[in-house]
């Protein structure tokens, strides 16, 4: 039932060295941490939460060679799944988004403290206490394929306000994330409503496309404008001066994750799309369908590349 799959997008962008990051200066490799005199919040800004994610890496790669410092408080900037990231090959483009597993679906004390050993578990342990002294992490993504930019919100109203601070991307999606397992940045505190520490997970756009650096520097300069970390000066000089447009929320109802090896998209699927009518055919999952569940659904990030277990798509609507 499996339909061939989609062509593979154009790489668009140059894969930055990250050679002069790797001693680091924290003792973990490719981790860099700065702190300023005054106090202030833990902010860090990760690349490379999925090894093929480059627009992360290379807004990160300039933030080092600028020599941005905080003004307050300390700025972490890490590249996370490195290993990964070397393993990239043209040819195969999507297969180094881990080395063994996904490092963004292993976010519990139950994974992290149990006796699995891959490498990608054992990078996210001995990154552990980088998040857990976090106040305030920007997560930078991309997608399979084209799609507007998203920020991913969490569960928590917290999220939402800090995306709605932030002020881009114009899409904020309110979710809970997967079955196949928890994202880091619904780790710990990041999800807990009452805790003031919290996280952002911005997909800035396919993962090749030329556009989709640009969004991963501006993120992190608003995140970093947000929490008055950055000079005023640096920041005139290097933030976009357009208007952003508008932010609209769209709370995710369902997710519809893959049960059979024999799962494929009854029609074509797109990120952001919108299905009008309630009931309509989306998806057929060995003899099981999946029909949208109101008016007016919206498809978010759905997969090129279905696989038993994992997300195939989530649904949500346009909230308020």
């Amino acid at each position: 039932m499996n339909r061939a799959p989609a062509p593979v997008p154009a790489i668009e962008v140059e894969f930055p060295d990250l050679a002069p990051w790797e001693a680091g200066n924290t003792g973990l490799p490719f981790v860099w941490c700065f702190a300023a005199g005054r106090p202030g919040p833990r902010v860090t800004i990760q690349a490379l939460t999925h090894g093929n994610e480059v627009c992360g890496a290379i807004a990160n790669d300039w933030l080092l060679r600028e020599g941005v410092r905080p003004m307050r408080g300390t700025l972490t900037i890490t590249f996370a799944n490195v290993d990964a990231y070397h393993r990239f090959d043209a040819a195969d483009p999507f297969a180094s988004r881990c080395v063994d597993e996904d490092f963004n679906r292993l976010w519990t004390a139950e994974v992290l403290d149990g006796e699995r050993r891959t490498r990608d578990l054992l990078r996210a342990r001995a990154l552990r206490p980088v998040y857990d002294e976090t106040d305030y992490l920007l997560d930078l993504h991309s997608m399979t394929d084209p799609c507007p930019p998203l920020a991913l919100a969490g569960r928590q109203q917290k999220g939402l306000e800090l995306a709605q601070a932030v002020g881009l991307p114009e899409h904020i999606v309110i979710d809970a994330g997967h079955a196949a397992g928890k994202r880091l940045r619904d780790y710990g505190a990041f999800d807990d409503p009452v805790d003031p520490r919290n996280a952002l997970l911005v997909e800035c756009g396919q993962h090749w496309e030329r556009a989709a650096p640009a969004v991963a520097k501006q993120s992190a300069l608003r995140f970093l404008r947000h929490f008055g970390m950055l000079d005023s000066g640096f920041l005139d000089a290097h933030l976009d001066p357009a208007p952003l447009p508008p932010q609209r929320a769209i709370e995710i109802t369902e997710v519809v994750t893959i049960r059979t090896d024999d799962f494929a998209f009854a029609r074509a699927v797109a990120g952001l799309d919108v299905i009008a009518r309630a009931g309509s055919l989306l998806a057929r999952d060995g003899d099981d369908e999946v029909r949208t569940p109101y008016d007016d659904a919206v498809l978010i990030m759905p997969t090129r590349r279905p696989r038993k277990g994992e997300t195939a798509v989530r649904i949500g609507r346009f909230v308020a």
